[in-house]
């Protein structure tokens, strides 16, 4: 089961770097992560760490979160809303696409709380005093 998920990370970068237009040599320089090592992560040989996986997902501009959630290193988010999961889910977004809609999303969803927040505070009793 283990050697599935190397696979499986492994097949995911190439597609993010094929989708990304970048050669693999390229990605060695940006990452600085040796050429045949990436190769090797590539085709399910190696097991990269939860470093050399952030290494590559700065080289490749997508989230390392994704990468580690790939690799079996995180949990799926179980708690996504249907907005989250839809943006995950789509093919024709690409990673660094939809990482930045969901930091998008997220800040618009922290904003909002924090209003609810402070309009749910009880009132300032100053306020109601006649002066």
């Amino acid at each position: 089961m283990a050697s599935s998920k190397v696979g499986s990370i492994g097949e995911y970068i190439r597609e993010q770097r094929t989708r990304a237009k970048i050669s693999l040599r390229q990605l060695a320089d940006v990452s600085g992560i040796s050429n045949p090592y990436l190769s090797q992560i590539e085709r399910g040989l190696r097991k990269p760490s939860a470093e050399i996986l952030a290494q590559i997902a700065k080289g490749l501009r997508i989230s390392a979160e994704a990468l580690y959630v790939q690799a079996g290193i995180l949990e799926d988010r179980a708690a996504d809303t249907d907005v989250q999961a839809s943006i995950r889910a789509d093919l024709l977004l690409t990673e660094r696409q939809k990482q930045v809609l969901l930091d998008i999303y997220d800040s618009f969803r922290r904003e909002n709380e924090a209003d609810d927040f402070d309009a749910g505070a009880p009132d300032d009793p100053r306020e109601d005093e006649v002066g």
